[in-house]
């Protein structure tokens, strides 16, 4: 089958020189001057590699490379500029791309190029099919796990996708909250619309209202042209804000009267914007307390606790954390192109005794480190960081002076409470008293480990 090379140059020449060429090396070349033009082009066609400039006018070749890496991950892209520095190739990497030439283009480096990332796709096909194969009982979408808690999810998620409610996501950090929105919005009445994500933590309070709302030219010293907010860029999908417990009271309650009246008012505008979004938002804070401390409006959380998914961190997921570690093996060592099939049984125990404070979100950086530094085909317990291998499922370190034996604040607790809770023989009422926590404290802190009531 011939391999679709998806040309994305502003400068019609250009385009004309690269179809020849590759026609001539045996390729089915689409050329595009824009790319909006492009992004139509992968909607129609099964497209194997894209092929972009960076300068164009309008969305430019970086902007292009980002948005293909977050919806269409799997499609190579290798960008090629005039302008070859080491700030554009490291732009360029950062937005995902798979590989970076500069003009005037030499066609047999481009042809070794493309070889390249052929090659990589036709693995991650093959790897997507078998997943395909084999996962089918053990993940939902993109959400990998087989455990009681994880399967309970699927459900939830099946049930809560089609509707058109308000959803929030609590959970550790690092449990796949984001990973979960993305599920919810591929399963509803808006997938073919816009799924808009913000971190609304990393967004200073000064420019909060601006992004989620939207600004006129004008409206403040630096607003040298419209904006287009958020909610408006949502409409008819879905917006999701992460960590949206650490919004200021002030940008809550613009938030609220946004969601209840159903549109939005840019800054600097007397007109205001109908909006039509999904809401979908996460925190890892537990509101209820913020809620009785005057952090969080208590009007505004039964506005987006219409529905409540709670993530399992994943120690208490079991086996879970191979089945993830497998698949992030397996990711990693087709991307590296290496041949690391699995891991032995000593580096197995590790992962299963380390408490992974840092959920999956960790785990997934460990197992790319170590694909990264293996040098055979198994991953064994010296391919893993030094605080895995030395960790002790039992000891509680308190005293020492190797850093790396020490724990988190954190899993101090979590160790404690899990010990007077079996020291009190499971009764809630004697435990609450020892530690000195209100049952209800209690009760969510023993959910938040993994254990259920009974």
């Amino acid at each position: 089958m011939t391999d679709t090379i998806l040309i994305v140059d502003d400068q019609r020449s250009m385009c004309e020189l690269l179809e020849a060429d590759l026609k001539l090396r045996g390729y089915a070349p689409i050329a595009v001057t824009s790319a909006a033009a492009a992004w139509e082009q992968l909607q129609q066609h099964d497209v194997d590699v894209v092929l972009t400039d960076v300068r164009m006018p309008g969305t430019g070749g970086i902007d292009l490379c980002r948005q293909i890496n977050e919806e269409r991950p799997e499609i190579p892209v290798i960008v090629m500029t005039a302008f070859g520095s080491i700030e554009t190739a490291v732009a360029a990497l950062r937005a995902g791309a798979y590989d970076f030439i500069t003009k005037p283009v030499e066609m047999d480096l481009l042809a070794a190029a493309l070889e390249r990332a052929l090659k990589q796709r036709r693995l991650q096909k093959e790897v997507r099919q078998l997943s395909e194969t084999i996962d089918h009982r053990t993940s939902f979408g993109e959400i990998v796990g087989e455990s009681p808690a994880m399967l309970k999810l699927y459900g939830q998620l099946t049930q809560i996708a089609p509707t058109d409610s308000s959803v929030l996501i609590t959970g550790e950090s690092g449990t796949g909250k984001e990973l979960v929105a993305r599920s919810i919005h591929r399963r509803s009445r808006r997938a073919s619309g816009p799924f808009v994500a913000v971190n609304c933590s990393a967004i200073p309070e000064a420019l909060l209202e601006s992004e989620l709302f939207g600004h006129r030219k004008g409206a403040f010293t630096d607003a040298r042209q419209e904006r287009t907010g958020l909610f408006v860029n949502a409409h008819g999908g879905t917006l999701f804000l992460d960590e949206i417990g650490e919004l200021p009271l002030s940008m809550q309650a613009k938030l609220l009267r946004a969601l209840e009246e159903r549109c939005v008012r840019p800054v600097g505008s007397d007109q205001e914007v109908a909006i039509d979004v999904r809401l979908v938002s996460a925190t890892n804070r537990d509101l209820d307390t913020a809620i009785e401390a005057q952090q969080f409006r208590e009007d505004l959380f039964y506005r987006i606790n219409v529905i409540q998914i709670e993530l399992p961190a994943l120690r208490s997921r079991g086996n879970d954390i191979l089945l993830l570690a497998h698949h992030y093996l397996t990711q990693f060592a087709t991307a590296a192109g290496k041949t690391v099939t699995g891991f032995d049984t000593s580096a197995a125990e590790r992962l299963l005794s380390y408490p992974w404070p840092g959920n999956v979100r960790e785990l997934r950086n460990v197992m790319e480190r170590a694909v990264a530094l293996s040098t055979g085909t198994v991953l064994t317990r010296d391919d893993l960081p030094e605080k895995i291998r030395r960790h002790s499922a039992k000891q509680l370190i308190l005293h020492g002076d190797d850093p790396t034996a020490l724990m988190t604040l954190e899993e101090v607790e979590r160790r404690y409470l899990l010990h007077v809770f079996e020291a009190c023989h499971q009764n809630r009422t004697q435990a609450a008293e020892v530690l000195g926590l209100d049952r209800k404290t209690l009760y969510r802190k023993l959910k938040q480990y993994g254990v259920d009531e009974t």
